[in-house]
């Protein structure tokens, strides 16, 4: 059951960086305005929002993690968002995947299933 949970706690974070990167890049590079006018249109951006509200579901999820697993153990499960967001920012986000993000998530995932072996 735990385990589930940190999936669906990688699922939000994920889901919830993709839209904050949606409506971020809607708005434009905070280098282009004044600091000021890039916050407020973010905080506003409905991709944004969206985005924290993921954030807000995926802490309470994550308390419940903790509630059962060791810290040493549940945090470095999340590393394993790092093979989803290479994913999801391939085929959502257009970024490109290289043979050396490849190369880092595999050994990322070489690391959590050392953790996780017992």
């Amino acid at each position: 059951m735990t385990f589930y949970l940190i999936l669906i706690n990688i699922f939000l974070v994920i889901t919830g960086q993709a839209l904050a990167k949606s409506g971020i890049s809607k708005i434009g590079s905070f280098t282009d305005m004044p600091i000021k006018e890039f916050l407020l249109k973010a905080l506003f951006s409905p991709f944004v929002i969206a985005g924290f509200i993921l954030y807000f579901f995926s802490a309470l999820i994550w308390f419940m993690v903790l509630s059962k697993v060791d810290l040493s153990v549940a945090y470095p499960a999340l590393s394993l968002g790092y093979v989803a967001v290479l994913i999801v920012s391939y085929y959502f986000l257009g970024e490109s995947i290289t043979l050396v993000k490849v190369a880092g998530v595999l050994l990322i995932c070489s690391g959590v299933y050392l953790i996780f072996a017992k």
